[in-house]
């Protein structure tokens, strides 16, 4: 796993917390949510925005190259999803900036439900928030569920916040 890590403002006595963010407005939701209901808890922990770049499955580049994929095409593909998070990660710190709090950002490669539950032992988390699709049981048993698997699998408690409908 490859981790990035944008250091601000960060004091090693402070209880860290980490939202965690992607492009669907479950997460930034999520966020906002944070930052307007967790005044006080924002003003006492570190405050670091994560997301996941997803391992890619290149057979669909290996099948559209003939089976001779050229890594600079594979590399390419990747510096686009490494770019898109940055971008992603910028536009969630700027928000934090509205509301006075400077946060950290921080991207790690691999699957999200793994890579947030091993961010939180990596960076010493001590609350993780994160968005929630509302998925049924049905569509969590079929398409699995992010926010299940981390209350189930992280070394922390664990906010999930829904969307209002």
């Amino acid at each position: 796993m490859e981790g990035v890590e944008e250091k601000g403002s960060r004091s090693d006595d402070k209880k860290k917390m980490m939202v965690c963010i992607d492009d669907s407005d479950y997460s930034h939701h999520a966020l906002n949510w944070a930052l307007a209901n967790l005044p006080d808890s924002l003003s006492k922990f570190q405050l670091s925005i994560f997301t996941a770049q997803s391992l890619s499955d290149f057979a669909y580049l290996h099948a559209s190259t003939l089976g001779a994929t050229p890594p600079d095409l594979i590399t390419s593909v990747q510096e686009r999803q490494k770019k898109a998070a940055l971008a992603l990660l910028e536009r969630a710190k700027d928000i934090c900036a509205q509301h006075g709090i400077a946060a950290e950002t921080i991207t790690e490669v691999g699957d999200p439900k793994e890579a947030i539950c091993q961010a939180v032992e990596k960076f010493n988390i001590q609350l993780l928030v994160l968005g929630s699709h509302g998925r049924g049981a049905i569509g969590r048993a079929i398409l699995g569920s992010v926010s299940n698997y981390c209350v189930h699998n992280a070394k922390c408690p664990v906010l999930v916040v829904r969307k209002p409908h």
